[in-house]
């Protein structure tokens, strides 16, 4: 890949500082949570949040469901449990189908009655009773995800982890450099000794590290979990500078559409814009902080733990026509 003709450049985010108004912050997350999750039809084809889904599926391949995915930077949440949800729709839909008895109307799970799992008659069994057998769905492809972050949002994260059964979080302070050694041994467990691999997400985080927290990250990453994935929604090239502008301008946009509840919000979008501002401001920087894949390869083989097993991959999926592209690298422990 050609070298970036924009050097790294590692500035401050008004986002990041002590001194930016928390009712203001939050506003900004709450904006770059929507820019993962919207979806404008004729311009998008999905939403961020699920292409991140569909790269994970398709990248990982039949290893994805052997893994607990964890948000080492969580915030409020932003895209990881739309990410959850998609990526579990589309596990239960491809893994799970088998055959049971066209009479099997219900199953019981855990004592409850599962109608809509395991045994849901199909629209063939419906229509021919004469069928013996029918194919249904069930919940057993679903993988588990979880937030944390070194400054637990528990709020937000309660409200949604109470939409899913697949995800949870850790209400206790989580540094990604040295995560702690009974929480990766919580979550490589599920149902017993059905052991799952740890994969780290960094969803528009990765960015906000300098060199050295990056590659004390990457060392931890590498010695405690089987694979991490670092999405960005910009790059350092020009197209993902004018990416952030257009972002700016559909805020404005749709931004009625969105917070037509919040008077206050309207306000400081359009009378005093300054969300819209440092949206864009931020934007800017960060497309300035991105690495390339090669960058964090790099890091990746100098961070001090044995990487040789590990394999690096990356690519660039568009989200937003014309310019705006999704970029990731996922890295993962080479099979024994």
């Amino acid at each position: 890949m050609a070298k970036p003709l924009i050097p790294r450049m590692h500035l401050w985010e008004i986002d990041d500082q002590p001194w930016f108004p928390p009712f203001l912050r939050a506003y900004v997350q709450t904006g770059l949570t929507h820019a993962w999750t919207t979806h404008i039809p004729l311009l998008q084809s999905s939403s961020p949040a699920t292409l991140v889904a569909n790269t994970l599926r398709r990248v990982l391949g039949n290893s994805v469901s052997r893994h607990t995915y964890i948000d080492f930077c969580a915030g409020a949440g932003g895209p990881t449990p739309f990410i959850e949800r998609a990526l579990n729709s589309q596990l239960v839909r491809a893994t799970t189908s088998r055959a049971v008895p066209a009479t099997a109307s219900s199953a019981v799970v855990g004592g409850e009655s599962k109608a809509s799992s395991t045994g849901t008659p199909s629209y063939a069994a419906v229509a021919n009773p004469s069928t013996k057998n029918t194919v249904v769905h069930d919940d057993g492809g679903a993988v588990d995800f979880v937030l944390t972050d070194l400054h637990p949002h528990v709020e937000s994260w309660e409200a949604a982890a109470k939409k899913s059964d697949h995800l949870t979080y850790v209400s206790s302070p989580v540094d990604a450099t040295h995560a702690p050694t009974h929480l990766l041994r919580k979550y490589a467990k599920t149902n017993g000794n059905d052991k799952k691999g740890i994969f780290r997400l960094f969803n528009l985080a990765f960015h906000h590290f300098d060199d050295d927290l990056a590659r004390a990250i990457l060392k931890d990453t590498i010695e405690t979990s089987d694979g991490f994935g670092i999405f960005e929604l910009q790059d350092r090239s020009p197209s993902g500078i004018i990416t952030c502008f257009l972002f700016g301008f559909f805020i404005l946009l749709i931004a009625p559409l969105l917070y037509w509840w919040s008077p206050v919000r309207l306000f400081y979008i359009y009378i005093v814009p300054i969300v819209p501002f440092v949206l864009v401001f931020d934007g800017i920087i960060s497309c300035l902080r991105t690495r390339t894949p090669e960058e964090v390869e790099l890091l990746l083989r100098t961070c001090g733990a044995d990487s040789d097993g590990w394999v690096v991959q990356s690519g660039r999926e568009q989200f937003l026509w014309p310019l705006g592209n999704l970029s990731w690298i996922i890295c993962t422990k080479r099979a024994a």
